[in-house]
């Protein structure tokens, strides 16, 4: 009997649905991307359902996963979902939004025979007593959790010995004073080429520069003032509380510092999650979470002269043709998006690539104003407002969120800017992380 390509096509589909295991409940999950913003930008989506014993064993081992019936290529009907948290009677999901226009997406929960490929690792790397985040094998970013002396900074072989100008508001005078040993900040980040995005420990000024890491001028303590962002009477030490979660969907680190006055006494509790997801084609989400609890009283925090940087802060490698830009809606426009972009080509890449930062609109103060130094390869979101100092509190965490996107080509249009700012500010995004971190 001669097959038509349609019967071919439904026989491929009734394969795949054999690849499931029966299971006493199938449930239906519907997403509604009301401005496409999820679809368009291949964003993580976070749910909240239901599942049996066989759903949850099935998550547990990397087996559950969605249904997309209405995908056009039968490779991309399948899609993975990993547990991101365990309530008493439901569970959250993470998803990659699968490409696709506004409105209502309808997915079938089912059960795996098989695994997918855990693509997503995150680990202690046994050579640099450090932690990687990974995607199949290949290092996407390395949290330092582990101090790091000069000596052991990864740098590219071949980069020249740059010589920096000073700015006005850069006040203190560069030495060996700043040339402190650290650890808790994320070096390297690595673009989709392999090429090497941020610097640390930059040669010809600024020592204390490191990468991404998050940090103030200002911290008031009583009556005594400390810098742990120049590393000068307040350092983030590690506590040893860290947790590594991998699967299909992220890779993620959750970690615990303490900031300790004069590098005896403990005044603040910081608590940090990075979130990895699987590259698309052109990008590559990270989201960044910091929290922040005072374990003293009379504590605050302020950018330096409460007027220029301090907050997230981003030394990049110094790429040909840099380009830097930022943006923030009006006051009175519904919503106020905030986002930045740093781009050029860099060494191990021959084309442009970049790294785009968004701002969360539930940042207290937000949106906080855009500081850029392009002489330091630099442009970040600043906290708290110009003019403040911020106190932190002892009953109530400061929590700050930002969502790094590693992409190809240069500055993104306005149109793919806004909707992965609508992405991260959706109410499906999966920004609620620290739920799971016990005080």
């Amino acid at each position: 009997m001669k097959i038509t390509a349609p019967s071919i096509k439904s026989l491929i589909y009734i394969l795949i649905l054999e690849i499931f295991t029966s299971s006493s409940c199938q449930n239906t999950l519907i997403i509604n991307d009301t401005g496409g913003a999820l679809g368009k930008t291949n964003a993580p989506v976070s749910v909240e359902i239901e599942l049996n014993n066989d759903q949850v064993i099935a998550a547990r081992e990397g087996r559950l996963a969605l249904l997309n019936s209405s995908a056009d290529n039968e490779s991309d009907k399948l899609i993975p979902v990993q547990l991101e948290s365990i309530g008493k009677e439901t569970y959250r999901i993470v998803m990659m939004m699968p490409e696709g226009g506004a409105g209502l997406k309808e997915f079938e929960l089912a059960e795996k025979e098989t695994s997918f490929s855990s693509l997503m690792s995150a680990m202690h790397d046994p050579e640099s007593g450090q932690v990687v985040i990974e995607e199949a094998g290949k290092k996407v970013l390395q949290y330092n959790y582990k101090t790091v002396y000069e000596k052991d900074v990864i740098r590219f072989v071949d980069e020249k010995v740059e010589k920096h100008t000073r700015t006005k508001k850069d006040t203190f005078i560069t030495s060996s004073i700043y040339a402190v040993p650290r650890s808790d900040y994320i070096h390297p980040i690595y673009g989709l080429e392999g090429e090497m995005l941020t610097r640390d420990w930059p040669e010809g000024g600024h020592p204390h520069h490191r990468a991404v890491f998050w940090a103030w001028p200002e911290v008031e303590y009583g009556s005594e003032r400390g810098d742990i962002y120049a590393l000068q009477g307040v350092l983030a030490r590690p506590t040893g509380k860290i947790e590594y979660t991998s699967g299909p969907v992220f890779a993620r680190i959750m970690a615990e510092n303490l900031w300790m006055w004069k590098d005896t006494e403990p005044i603040v509790r910081e608590q940090a999650v990075i979130c990895v997801y699987p590259a698309s084609a052109t990008s590559r989400i990270i989201d960044l979470t910091i929290k922040l609890l005072a374990l003293k009283d009379s504590i605050s925090i302020a950018t330096r002269n409460t007027d220029s940087y301090g907050g997230l802060n981003l030394r990049m490698m110094t790429p040909e043709s840099q380009g830097i830009s930022f943006f923030t809606d009006e006051t009175n426009s519904k919503p106020v998006r905030a986002w930045s972009d740093f781009n050029g080509i860099f060494a191990g890449n021959k084309s442009v690539s970049g790294l785009m930062v968004l701002q969360h609109k539930d940042n207290p103060e937000y949106p906080g104003d855009w500081v850029q130094y392009p002489n330091l390869a630099w442009v970040q979101p600043t906290f708290p407002t110009s003019g403040t100092r911020y106190p932190l509190s002892k009953e109530k965490s400061l929590i700050l969120r930002y969502r790094l996107i590693i992409h190809t080509g240069g500055n993104p249009d306005v149109v793919i800017s806004e909707k992965s700012w609508d992405a991260f500010n959706d109410a499906l995004a999966p920004v609620m992380a620290f739920d799971e971190i016990e005080e």
